[in-house]
């Protein structure tokens, strides 16, 4: 029950195909301000455990790759044009940091943002691995408009790294951090899993504890996740793992809460602690609905009316970019119902909450009468016209807004 809140949102939807003219001409009426732009890059060196996200190993593809996307952000996005009313961009994979630095430069020198990151208008996220962050890597990001990190810490036990198939141990983490400051990142961001199999509370405290000596701006925790078609999940079928059990999971959750507010963190998003001031604005803007732009294998966008994603196929990718056809897999037109769906699985993740003039009139009637008993159990409250989770009903948010959509 409380697993499905904690991963990175992802949403089942009811699919239909739509010409890629159709497509197109979504793109060019989209109204750009404000908007997130997001290049996946797909590159792994290895593949973790547990990552059901899109990635390749095929390294020989990295330059083709990157070609592709400043193709299509030229011909089927007119980003060239439009790039300055972006207010964040964010490099996810994958692991971007598999990238020379000479590929980002290209990269970044066809979306000519460098002006606007370096003034801090412009908040650039790259994700990194830790042991790609060596000497010359960090010194080569110097010149590059990068001005947020997120790394994966995922843990400070070199076992539990192993168990994840990780290629960092837990000593290139803090390395990494000190080569970042030194290169003057002052925007870091870590991420954190906790339930691993035979994991006590203990262990879970301890890399609380040592993710806070990093005195790092950010920081996300997430409950492992088995998800089907990973080799973590295989391992449980198998009955070769077993994961903790769901008290003790909530456990973790709840010293985690506590741990990193003492010290300073806002917990602004279910998952999401943040020194005041470094909040990710980037994944903000996908918990209030503001649109965003994909580029890359699998990238999705969104622009209110619709949203669509490019297909899962680092080759294919590359291959209908170079022969001018759209990559773009699928595409879904949304109706008043998956709105209010989408606005109700994402704005009640934050400590804002749901602002109730985002709905219709019918639409906050039915949100109250069906969050009435809640209320009354005091699992969510309504304040300044925003619904919010308690903190008791953070602990069962899958279920609460479960009964809050429509159905």
């Amino acid at each position: 029950m409380f697993n499905v809140i904690l991963q990175k949102n992802q949403y089942l939807c009811n699919l239909k195909t739509f010409s890629t003219l159709y497509i197109l001409n979504r793109c060019e009426q989209f109204s750009y301000d404000m908007a997130g732009l997001y290049i996946h890059i797909p590159f792994c060196e290895s593949r973790c455990i547990y990552c059901g996200f899109y990635s390749t190993t095929l390294a020989q593809l990295k330059e083709q790759y990157v070609e592709a996307v400043c193709k299509e952000a030229s011909n089927t996005l007119h980003l060239k044009n439009a790039f300055r009313s972006f207010s964040t961009v964010y490099l996810g994979g994958g692991t971007p940091s598999q990238l020379s630095p000479a590929l980002l430069h290209r990269l970044f020198e066809h979306l000519e943002i460098g002006d606007k990151a370096n003034s801090k208008e412009l908040e650039i996220t790259m994700e990194c691995n830790p042991d790609d962050l060596t000497d010359d890597y960090a010194a080569a990001l110097r010149d590059l408009p990068i001005n947020r990190i997120s790394m994966g810490a995922q843990t400070f036990s070199d076992d539990r790294l192993r168990f994840l198939h990780r290629r960092h141990t837990s000593r290139q983490v803090s390395e990494a951090v000190e080569r970042l400051r030194h290169i003057g990142i002052d925007n870091i961001s870590i991420d954190l899993m906790f339930g691993f199999p035979g994991e006590t509370l203990s262990d879970w405290e301890a890399d609380i504890q040592q993710s806070l000596t990093l005195q790092v701006e950010h920081i996300s925790a997430y409950s492992l996740m088995f998800e089907e078609g990973t080799p973590l999940y295989a391992l449980r079928e198998q009955g070769k793992v077993k994961e903790v059990d769901e008290e003790l999971s909530l456990k973790m959750y709840e010293t985690l809460i506590d741990r990193l507010t003492a010290a300073g963190y806002e917990h602004y998003e279910i998952s999401n602690f943040a020194r005041p001031g470094f909040h990710s604005r980037h994944n903000s803007s996908y918990w209030d609905g503001t649109p965003y732009i994909g580029l890359g294998a699998a990238a999705h966008s969104y622009d209110i009316d619709s949203r669509w994603w490019n297909i899962s196929n680092v080759r294919e990718y590359i291959r209908r970019v170079q022969h001018d056809e759209s990559p773009i897999e699928e595409t879904e037109v949304l109706n008043d119902e998956t709105r209010y769906n989408d606005a109700v699985m994402t704005a009640l993740r934050t400590r804002e909450g749901l602002p109730l003039e985002r709905l219709s009139e019918s639409q906050r009637q039915y949100l109250l009468s069906q969050a009435r008993p809640h209320l009354e159990r005091q699992l969510i409250t309504m304040e300044d016209n925003h619904l919010r989770l308690t903190r008791q009903g953070l602990f069962v948010s899958d279920m609460v807004m479960s009964d809050l959509m429509m159905v």
